[in-house]
Order: C-alpha cells, then structure tokens, then sequence
C-alpha cells in the first residue's frame, strides 16, 4: 500500500503539514488528500482543477479537502465532484480524523466554520528534505487588509522552548544539519507564553541546547519585529544563516498605511542597512504585493525603486488578488493588466540583483549543504552546483565558486 496521494498547494507552512499528513495516512490507498491555500484566487482556482482532475482520472477515490481555504468557505469545497470530507486545519494533523470510521462520516461543515483552529500549535518536522522544517508557531494576531490567512489558522500560539529544542535535537541526530524554523508569523513566537519571550531568545536557545547543529535558518520574518537577540545572532553567531527574508509587501508608506502593516518604508531601509552592517554580504528577500488596491503609478515605483536601491536579491512577487471578506477586497481596485505589468517590472528587478549577488560570491569560499550528488545551497541560500564529481545527498562540502551560469554558482571543492 503506497498511501494516500497529497496534493498541496500555498505556502511552505502548508508543504510541511502534508509531509505530517502523510505519514498520518499511509493506510488510506483510496484518498486523495487536497491541501489548500488561500492566499491567492490563483492558488484556489488550481486546487479546484486538481479535485476536478482526481475525480475524473479515479472517480473510485475519496477526495478529502483540507487547509485554510476549506477552514474559511467549507461549503464551497464539499459541493466539488467527488469531494467525500471537507477537514478543518485543526484536525488534519490528527491522527483520529484519518481512521475509517472518522472518514466514514460526512464532513461537518458548520463545525468547521465555527471552530478556527485555536489548540496549541503542533510541531511539525520534516525529515524528508536535507534542510529540515521545524514549525515554530501557528496562526496570526495581525489584521493587514489584504489578508484572509487569520480566518484560516487563528490566533498566534507559540511552540514552548522546551519542544522545540526536543525536536530540533531529534532532528540533528537523524542526520540533518540545517533546520528552518517556520510558522505563520514567527516573528510573533512567545507573545501567548509566560514571560513572552521574543524568536531571538528561541533561536538562541536552540543553538545553545543543541550544540551540534551548525546551520539555523528562519522563514519569512516581519520587518517589526526584529527583536535584540536576533541582532546579536546575525553579530556574533555564525551558525545564525546569513539570510533575512522580509514580509515587505510594499515600499510605499502610503500603501503600507492602506496595508495596515506595522513598519514604514525607513524601518524597513534601516533593518536592511543593520543587517548589512553587521553581517556583510548577508542576503536579504523580501515578499512584495504588485497592484494593491488604490496604488498608484508613482507608488508602484516607489516600491520598484526601493528593490533597485537596496539590490534585493531574492523575492517572491504576488500580483494581488482580491479576497472576499477582507477591507482590501472593498478598495478601489488596480486593472489586472497594471497589476501583472508592474509584477514584472518588479521580477526583472529581483532577477538583476540576483544575478548581481550570485556574482559577487564567485572566488569566496563557501559552506554548502549537498541537496543531490552534484547541487547544493550556501549559507546565503545561493545555488551551488559542483564543477566536478559528486557528493552525499545531506552532506556538507567547503567549496569555492568559480563561475556563474543561469542557475546558481558553479564551485569546485577547496
């Protein structure tokens, strides 16, 4: 028996509770397990075509749906062609809600819509990839009014210190040598616990516990919540990653206003020009909304000029997309042409720097973790790819670049 099949779709959060979910449903070789997200109408409208595809290629499997798009509209989901349950995020990672007699049952719609998942965060670790994932947090307090994901995940709840550190040690001694510490907004980890602690005291607990891991990396951060501890990481501890990828979304402070986020074009200016300073060459993402509602020409490229100006080489570029139930999706609206346009502009934009980055790292030496016999990806996240023979897959490999190809660095062993 192979399992159920998981067809995932969204975020990174997302990626690594179907690795959890699957693990939970090695027994059910007659479902197929929809994990949806509902960030964009784009990444809706391909999970209904992929249900759409399961039933009409195996109309004899059950088809179960389940995250943050069926936690917000499960009525829409369960009338699909061959959908059997719609699942709340709550339950998914449940070992119960996968037994015969849990599917058995027709999905409870209302129950669902009523019960936004609010338990404590589970942890969720995946051994599957060379860098493992390790699920820190869960859910968000924020309301920025582009944003659905609230309705889907709940309010923030933190993973305690204590189980994290438990995991992350677990994680290390199956081999792993690089752990990404991940959740929705982990920038918020530690509020709802005793004392609140801020992400920098958890990262540093980490490190400290586990003394063999050599290489923390964290997901996407919010640009307000930078706390101490994490500057002193990025200063002093070289087993903190040299790779910050920021929830910008705009570089207008018009429209950050419009946004409700909580930092302004200059905090965000001020973080890259610290992070920098401190940790030289570090690499800096950042994800960014093209075409949010009310934004202007002279407002798009005030974000454009901000990429430009402070060479960001990694982004991650979403034209917006409306979400009903939001403010944003009330606002007066930007043309889908101007939307995707000046996503583009903002991607060739992203596409320069990269180039520009990769570039500046050629004759360095660098630490590479092996994803496959000849590829790999630095400290600063760059793609690296062997000029001559292999290595173990999880390996780890001093290598010095050489060239540049339209991949990544290409890098012979020092």
């Amino acid at each position: 028996m192979s399992g159920a099949r998981l067809l995932t779709f969204g975020c990174r959060l997302n990626l690594h509770e179907s690795e959890r979910m699957q693990t939970l449903t090695g027994h059910l070789d007659d479902v197929v397990v929809v994990n949806t997200c509902a960030v964009t109408t784009s990444a809706e409208r391909q999970a209904r075509q992929a249900i759409r595809r399961a039933h009409r290629d195996d109309p004899g499997k059950r088809i179960v749906v389940t995250g943050c798009a069926a936690q917000i509209a499960p009525q829409d989901w369960a009338q699909l062609p061959g959908v059997a349950q719609v699942m709340g995020n709550a339950e998914k990672l449940e070992a119960e809600s996968w037994t015969e007699t849990a599917l058995s049952k027709p999905g409870a719609v209302a129950d669902i819509m009523a019960a936004v998942p609010v338990p404590a965060a589970p942890v969720v670790e995946t051994g599957s990839h060379v860098r493992a994932l390790l699920q820190v947090q869960q859910g968000c307090d924020h309301r920025c009014t582009f944003c659905i994901i609230p309705y889907g995940r709940g309010r923030s709840r933190s993973v305690p210190v204590s189980e994290v550190i438990d995991r992350a040690r677990r994680l290390v001694e199956a081999g792993h040598h690089e752990i990404v510490l991940t959740g929705v907004d982990i920038a918020s980890w530690g509020r709802d616990l005793d004392g609140t602690p801020a992400l920098g005291a958890l990262c540093r607990a980490v490190l400290s516990a586990v003394p063999e891991l050599p290489r923390l990396r964290l997901s996407s951060l919010d640009p307000a919540s930078v706390d101490s501890d994490l500057w002193y990481l990025l200063a002093e501890e070289p087993r903190f990653l040299p790779h910050l990828h920021l929830s910008l979304q705009a570089a207008s402070d018009l429209v950050l206003k419009r946004m409700k986020r909580r930092h302004s074009v200059r905090d965000a200016a001020d973080l890259i020009a610290r992070a920098r300073a401190l940790r030289p060459g570090i690499a800096v993402g950042a994800d960014l909304i093209a075409g949010f509602p009310t934004e202007t020409d002279d407002q798009a490229q005030e974000t454009l000029d901000f990429v430009k100006a402070h060479a960001l080489p990694y982004l991650h570029v979403f034209p917006y997309s409306e979400r009903p139930g939001t403010p944003a999706a009330r606002m007066p609206s930007v043309p889908n042409a101007k939307r995707q346009a000046r996503a583009a502009a903002l991607r060739e934009a992203g596409e320069i720097n990269r180039q520009a980055y990769w570039r500046s790292m050629i004759g360095q030496t660098m630490d590479v973790l092996m994803e496959g016999p000849t590829k790999g990806h630095s400290a600063h996240f760059v793609p690296v790819r062997l000029s001559l023979g292999q290595a173990a897959r999880g390996s780890r490999l001093t290598l010095v670049a050489q060239t540049l190809d339209e991949a990544g660095l290409v890098a012979e062993i020092n």
